[in-house]
């Protein structure tokens, strides 16, 4: 992309070093900057590579032990002993693929939402990746950029940065050219505009890492997953010490070499959930692939989960209630002496084509809608404009002959924005309480009254005098308030509803009048907010601020910081925050915020720190990335206590094995095919059914709390089964065939109460698994693989009933649970919509 250069102002010569022209380098000094590699690339990079992915999977602890034991048996025991083999290939493939479909579909979007920068080359502007500036660059900044490279400031015009991101300094810095002033890259364009040569790019840049690092393919950083590497920490440690334990025991009895190392490998390979990690990549990688079909960029993979711990949202009213295209109404002059006829005026809502209304000002100037209309244009005419001055200046052309001499830039801390146009004067627009002083109320009470309509309202006021830096003219007088408004969403009652309907309570901070917000919030159905609160007038003491954000939902006229602050605020009262925004007053907010969504539209700063990057701009986006979030989170947490079950009842029973010095009750591939049966293929299934549970802390001891005791039952079931078969003198092959019936019914019975409540696949996945382990049995060749058995009658009876029994144990210990509050994640179903970014139909329930 290029265009034209406006006229540069002065540029300063540095103290040292090359001085870059006006017109920025021409193609000769890029080509040769490129050639010696000075270009602003990093090392850094935004995802692993292939050889990465391969290893992580592959070279994990649990491949280790297993692949040790897989060793083992094909050395000394039988072949189908080794089938765990086959599950431990097929983690590590299924999880390459994922995160290799993952890592393609995320690289793919971060092109899309990849940060470009202005730069001027030969006298023009041409928009390129940041990626490709060079050395001693002239980038360009405007309002809402986030710096690319550190450098010396060569142009300013009212150029205000915030370094707070960086410094953690909250007052924005003014750049001029009068001396050595340097920008910083991951700082931020608050206001004005202007030039900067490039000075330190690439990894020698101040903050070069902070937007790469928003982008970077992750699987780790989070709860879940940071609780499950502390439970395999655990087995790890526990494994080390059972298995040779376990090993010797059996040697000490009648075992021979070869089945007491089948046994103890038997004993091991129940131990690892070694699907429990697979189905946690496999599940955040689905998700981020889902999301990304729906246009929403996960840059965090672990802000999945934490979208499903989500409770407050915050918003502001631009971009996300309303559509953010901003359109003039009218404009209504003013007089402080005849405020109730501009009130009777509003009766016939004046458009911008009305006949002019002139005023006699308090000075000695003729004021009247021409010249009102001739200054909003000039205002508008600025290549820096906001959405604001861009919708002013569509209504009314730059007029001829004014000419700025000093201009202060919009700033959503100022709220207000001047040039002084010599003989015209000087012309201030703005917020009408930040622009006219409180002791003014007429004029204040009309922007009040127009602005509890849902308007948008602006003062335009006239001084005398020229503009002394950055201060508000102290001369100034009222000429006209300036009514715009913006567009309601057709989805965002809808949206709403769906947050209100899953516990999530919204909080609207915006920089507009806090009538204006009201209003808007009321017309999409936000009716139990309490009254809007004007920021301006909260507490700086955050337990203060956090009461009155427990009881108000709507605030208007808030700052960045302030935004940062009741973000903090509402996390201080134990509350999980996501925070949305599209303009660079939002960028401070997002970042503190446990999530932070950016509109693909936004500024870059708000893309840059965010976690999620809603690509198509859409606030109707968000409850389907909220649910994706929950779906993901509550399935591993239900998974989890399938895995960990397994890893229990084979750890006790390893233990009380090697107490008694018994023969281990199950050979290798009887765990593999009941834990195939109720545990793996079932896992895969639920791990990826809908849920819309909101996870809560604790995910550790909420797992334990099922896994242990249900173990625990598993475990003296099988032990009590295999020592009354033993003890009716049956066949080894036999005691462990009994046992194997046991523990496949009450590994069926944790499926079942996690599979709750039934739906007819749930059901079906339930009674196929029921069917396959019958089919073991009745087939011939499979029995025989299985080395299954079937006992006496007698003694399968008993086992049949020490298996029921067990099963009833395990059913009243889960309803005990379940009427203390205690019960394990399950899905539970939500009668709220959630609509994809397509606008197309919610996902299956």
């Amino acid at each position: 992309m290029a265009a034209s250069v406006p006229s540069p102002a002065t540029v300063t010569p540095p103290s040292t070093g090359f001085v870059t022209p006006a017109e920025g380098l021409d193609a000769a000094a890029v080509a040769e900057r490129v050639a010696a590699g000075r270009v602003n690339e990093t090392r850094i990079r935004t995802s692993r590579t292939f050889i990465e992915i391969v290893r992580a999977n592959v070279l994990t602890r649990f491949n280790a032990i297993l692949g040790t034991m897989l060793v083992l048996i094909l050395t000394f025991g039988a072949l189908p002993d080794a089938l765990f083999g086959i599950v431990l290939v097929a983690n590590s493939l299924i999880g390459i693929v994922q995160e290799v479909r993952a890592k393609r579909t995320l690289d793919r979007l971060a092109v899309l939402n990849a940060p470009s920068a202005r730069v001027v080359r030969e006298g023009v502007v041409h928009e390129i990746a940041v990626g490709e500036i060079v050395a001693d660059e002239l980038v360009e900044l405007r309002t809402g950029d986030q710096v690319s490279a550190d450098g010396v400031v060569r142009v300013a015009d009212g150029l205000e940065i915030d370094e707070s991101l960086l410094t953690g300094e909250s007052d924005p810095v003014d750049k001029r050219p009068d001396g050595d002033a340097e920008v910083l890259s991951g700082s931020i364009v608050v206001a004005g505009s202007g030039r900067f040569q490039a000075t330190r790019i690439g990894d020698e840049a101040y903050a070069r890492t902070l937007a790469i690092e928003a982008r970077r393919f992750t699987l780790v950083r989070s709860e879940l997953v940071a609780g499950i590497n502390r439970i395999l920490k655990y087995i790890t440690w526990a494994i080390a010490v059972v298995a040779p334990v376990l090993f010797w025991s059996q040697l000490r009895g009648d075992a021979g070499v070869t089945e007491s190392i089948t046994a103890a490998v038997a004993g091991v390979v129940g131990m690892v959930p070694e699907g429990l990690v697979l189905l946690t990549s496999i599940a955040f990688g689905v998700a981020a692939v889902t999301l990304a079909r729906r246009q929403v960029l996960v840059q965090e993979l672990p802000a999945v989960e934490g979208l499903a711990r989500v409770d407050v949202v915050c918003l502001d009213k631009t971009g996300t209630l309303t559509e953010g295209i901003v359109e003039l109404s009218r404009i209504e002059m003013v007089d402080d002496t005849d405020v109730r006829d501009a009130r009777e005026r509003d009766s016939s809502r004046r458009d911008v084509g009305q006949p002019d209304t002139p005023r006699q000002d308090a000075g000695e100037h003729e004021i009247g809608e021409p010249m009102a209309r001739a200054a909003l244009g000039a205002l508008a005419d600025d290549e820096n404009a906001n959405a604001t001055l861009a919708a002013v200046g569509a209504a009314f052309p730059a007029p001829d002959g004014w000419e700025r001499r000093r201009v202060v830039a919009f700033s959503s801390a100022r709220k207000w924005s001047a040039a002084d146009f010599g003989e015209h004067g000087t012309w201030v627009l703005g917020a009408p309480e930040m622009v006219w002083p409180p002791g003014h109320a007429p004029v204040r009470a009309r922007a009040d009254e127009v602005a509890a309509d849902g308007y948008r309202v602006l003062l335009l006021a006239h001084g005398s005098e020229p503009l002394d830096g950055d201060a508000r003219p102290a001369d100034l007088e009222p000429v006209a308030l300036v009514m715009l408004e913006e567009k309601v969403r057709p989805d965002a009652a809808e949206t709403l509803s769906y947050f209100e309907a899953q516990g999530v309570s919204i909080r609207v901070i915006s920089g507009d009048n806090p009538r204006t917000v009201g209003a808007i919030a009321r017309r999409v159905g936000l009716t139990e907010t309490g009254e809007p609160i004007d920021a301006r007038e909260l507490s700086d003491d955050p337990a203060e601020l956090a009461e009155v954000l427990d009881t108000h939902a709507v605030y208007g006229r808030v700052s960045p910081h302030q935004k940062r602050a009741m973000v903090s605020a509402l996390q201080s009262r134990g509350h999980v925050v996501a925070m949305t925004g599209d303009g660079v007053n939002d960028a401070l907010a997002l970042k503190d915020a446990d999530i932070g969504v950016a509109m693909g539209s936004g500024a870059a700063a708000t893309r840059a720190v965010a976690q999620i990057v809603l690509l198509d701009g859409r606030f109707a986006t968000l409850p389907g990335v909220v649910a994706e979030g929950r779906r993901v989170t509550a399935n591993i947490e239900r998974v989890a206590n399938l895995f960990l079950t397994k890893t229990a009842y084979a750890t006790l029973l390893a233990v009380v094995v090697a107490a008694l010095s018994w023969p281990f009750p199950f050979l290798p591939r009887h765990l593999t095919v009941v834990s195939s049966l109720t545990i793996g293929i079932p896992a895969f299934f639920l791990a990826l059914a809908p849920n819309t549970r909101r996870y809560v802390a604790g995910f550790v001891p909420r797992v334990l709390r099922l896994a242990i005791p249900a173990g625990t039952i598993a475990a003296i079931a099988v032990g009590v089964g295999f020592a009354l078969a033993r003890a009716q003198d049956v066949t080894t092959r036999q005691s462990r065939t009994t046992a194997t019936i046991a523990l496949f019914a009450v590994g069926l019975w944790v499926l079942v109460i996690l599979a709750r409540p039934f739906t007819r696949l749930r059901a079906l996945l339930v009674c196929a698994m029921v069917v396959a382990f019958v089919l073991a049995f009745a087939i011939t060749p499979v029995r025989e693989f299985y080395a299954l058995v079937l006992p006496p009658s007698d003694v399968l009876a008993e086992g049949c009933v020490i298996a029921g029994i067990a099963v009833l144990a395990l059913e009243v210990f889960y309803r005990i649970m379940r009427a203390r509050g205690q019960a394990p994640s399950v899905t539970e179903r939500s009668t709220a919509p959630v609509h994809g970014a397509d606008g197309g139909d919610p996902p299956p329930r």
